[in-house]
C-alpha cells in the first residue's frame, strides 16, 4: 500500500502502530536480547543493563501483547518462565541488527555533538 508522504505515520495508520511499540529503548534491548534463544526474567535483567525489573515486565508485557514475543511456563519446582522470540518478532532482527550497527558506528559522533551542544548553550 502505498502512503502518500508525511501520511505514512498518522495516527490511524498501521505502521504508526508497529513503531510506537518497537521505537522504545527497552523494547528494542528486549528483542535484541531475546535474539540467541530463550531467556528467563533475570536472565534479562542481566543482559540488558540498567532496565529495573518493574520496567522489564511492563516491557515483556507490551511485547507479548503485540505478538513479539511469548511467555512459556514450565511447571517444574520452583516454576521457570521463558520469553522468546515469536515468528513476527524474528522478523525484527535484522533491522534491530543494522540499527545496532548505527549506534555503534555513530554513538561517539552523537555524543560529541551532544556535549558541544551543551558547551555552547552554557556559553552562548
Amino acid at each position: 500500500m502505498n502512503h502518500p508522504a508525511g501520511t505514512m505515520f498518522m495516527s490511524d495508520c498501521p505502521a504508526r502502530t508497529a513503531l510506537e511499540v518497537i521505537a522504545n529503548k527497552w523494547s528494542v534491548v528486549t528483542l535484541y536480547a531475546l535474539k540467541d534463544g530463550p531467556k528467563r526474567h533475570s536472565e534479562l535483567v542481566a543482559l540488558s543493563g540498567g532496565i529495573s525489573r518493574k520496567v522489564l515486565t511492563q516491557t515483556l508485557r507490551r511485547l507479548q501483547s503485540n505478538g513479539l514475543i511469548e511467555r512459556r511456563r514450565y511447571a517444574e519446582a520452583p516454576p521457570r518462565v521463558e520469553y522468546r522470540l515469536t515468528p513476527l518478532g524474528r522478523t525484527l532482527e535484522d533491522p534491530i541488527a543494522m540499527l545496532t550497527n548505527w549506534a555503534q558506528t555513530h554513538g561517539e559522533t552523537l555524543v560529541d555533538f551532544q556535549e558541544s551542544a551543551a558547551a555552547n548553550a552554557r556559553t552562548g
